[in-house]
């Protein structure tokens, strides 16, 4: 089991499952929501996910339809995306764990997206989009 919370510590979650199809995201929209040069973001079961304390301390914003960010009211930690189009899954902000995790990123995406001043992990494979075999 992971537990992760938010900066504040207000909002606590856990996963009590695998996280999936790691990635340092470089996209303009990750950037702009973290403030920093690119988010990294894993893929959660819903049935694995929980928020164990802070429910009604998240709010969220809707960037696309049917697609929402969601955060801590208080510190305005990232907490997880959500999809009309994946309920089953959310996409936890990795950068809220507060427990270490097996299971470590497999790409950088969005790459022609970066940051000018970013400086990419040679060790990594470079995607202009989504990994191969992920639409």
């Amino acid at each position: 089991m992971y537990k992760a919370s938010c900066l504040c510590g207000v909002v606590k979650v856990e996963v009590r499952g695998p996280i999936t199809d790691i990635i340092h995201c470089h996209c303009s929209l990750c950037r702009k929501s973290t403030g920093t040069a690119y988010a990294t973001n894993g893929f959660v079961e819903t049935d694995f996910f929980k928020v164990v304390e802070g429910r009604e301390d998240i709010t969220h914003f809707e960037f696309k339809p049917g697609r929402k960010r969601h955060f801590c009211r208080h510190c305005a930690s990232p907490i997880y995306s959500s999809s009309r189009e994946n309920p089953q899954k959310v996409r936890l902000r990795l950068g809220i764990l507060d427990t270490p995790i097996a299971e470590r990123p497999m790409s950088h995406n969005f790459v022609t997206s970066k940051a000018d001043w970013e400086n990419l992990d040679a060790q990594l494979p470079r995607y202009e989009r989504f990994e191969p075999g992920r639409g």
